[in-house]
């Protein structure tokens, strides 16, 4: 038969885990610790104390070890935990990249997240997720638009020239300035 290692607790360790244990204004998890390791001090058994809090025993014991090894500090976190596994591939985020900074899609004057993800065959959740990571925000336009008039530079020239060479007696003003025009 396994026998659990007894607690021991000092004056100071006790005051503490009592405070915890009948604490109102902390997570409800954190008082259940405490009055774990309460009841480990007074000799009971984990069976003992799962079946008083309502828990199983092998939650008992665990937080028994975890009070033996790190002391009141142990009951405050919980241990770390691996998490989900990637599904998305570091070369599938650098192709998304790539595609945003160098591509465009056919027909569009930029990328949307659903246009991305069919491209890129991942979900559209994980392309804003992307685009936030690296900064990415294709919608947004911050550099100079060349307009594909083909009489753009005409144009250009005659509204460069009324401002830098304006009609004797006149006054040339802008009222109004759009892109490509």
């Amino acid at each position: 038969m396994r026998v659990a290692r007894a607690v021991f607790l000092n004056a100071e360790q006790g005051k503490s885990l009592e405070q915890q244990a009948h604490g109102r204004s902390l997570p409800a998890r954190v008082v259940e610790r405490a009055r774990i390791v309460l009841l480990t001090a007074e000799g009971l058994r984990d069976k003992e104390i799962a079946q008083e809090l309502g828990i199983t025993a092998e939650k008992a014991a665990r937080w028994r070890k975890r009070f033996l090894a790190g002391g009141i500090a142990a009951l405050e976190k919980d241990a770390p935990r691996p998490g989900r596994t990637r599904v998305i591939t570091d070369r599938q985020v650098k192709g998304v990249v790539e595609m945003t900074i160098h591509g465009r899609p056919a027909g569009a004057t930029h990328w949307s997240t659903r246009t991305m993800a069919a491209a890129a065959s991942i979900s559209e959740a994980s392309v804003r997720r992307i685009w936030h990571a690296h900064g990415l925000k294709p919608h947004l336009v911050r550099t100079f638009k060349l307009s594909r008039d083909i009489r753009f530079a005409e144009k250009l020239e005659t509204i460069v020239g009324l401002y830098l060479n304006p009609p004797e007696h006149a006054i040339v003003l802008c009222a109004d300035e759009k892109s490509q025009i």
